[in-house]
């Protein structure tokens, strides 16, 4: 595990709401339906806990652990070529939750705290929701403007739609 500080505060502030958005960052907040039972959660748990999720989508992932877990390093490579260093902040496994959010780090594009959780509903339902709040932190980012933006709430449906096919839902 690095020393290095958080770009951002209230580190940990999605743990209790995922919607939660302090001033000066923009919200994101996708949900997607996986499916239904109990096996299908078991198997999209352990994907989102163990990176399989991330990998799957074609990012690299280089992690201080083989599994999500408080103070994990964890350095995201988006196309080979933009690094985004984080830290895991929380982890939850439930019954029925499981999940994880990490903050930046120096070095990472954008600023703040991103939450993927797994929950089943009382009926069964099977949901995964990536929640973040971010700001721009490099020069890129800013530029990007509104297709940063963009391409953030793409990545969130996209690893919807991948967990989906991990769990064997799809």
């Amino acid at each position: 595990m690095s020393s290095a500080p958080f770009t951002y505060a209230p580190v940990g502030a999605t743990r209790d709401d995922l919607a939660h958005c302090p001033p000066g960052f923009r919200p994101l907040l996708v949900r997607t339906r996986l499916g239904e039972g109990q096996e299908v959660f078991q198997r999209a748990a352990e994907a989102v806990l163990t990176w399989e999720m991330h990998r799957a989508l074609g990012v690299g992932v280089d992690a201080t652990a083989d599994r999500a877990a408080p103070g994990v390093d964890v350095t995201v490579t988006l196309a080979g070529l933009v690094k985004a260093p984080c830290r895991i902040v929380w982890t939850v496994e439930e019954p029925r939750r499981a999940g994880w959010a990490y903050g930046t780090l120096p070095g990472h594009p954008e600023c703040g705290e991103e939450a993927f959780v797994v929950d089943r509903t009382g009926d069964g339902t099977v949901w995964l929701t990536v929640a973040a709040f971010s700001r721009a932190a490099a020069w890129y980012a800013r530029a990007g403007g509104p297709a940063t933006r963009g391409l953030q709430h793409a990545y969130a449906r996209r690893c919807g739609a991948v967990l989906k096919r991990l769990s064997g839902s799809a």
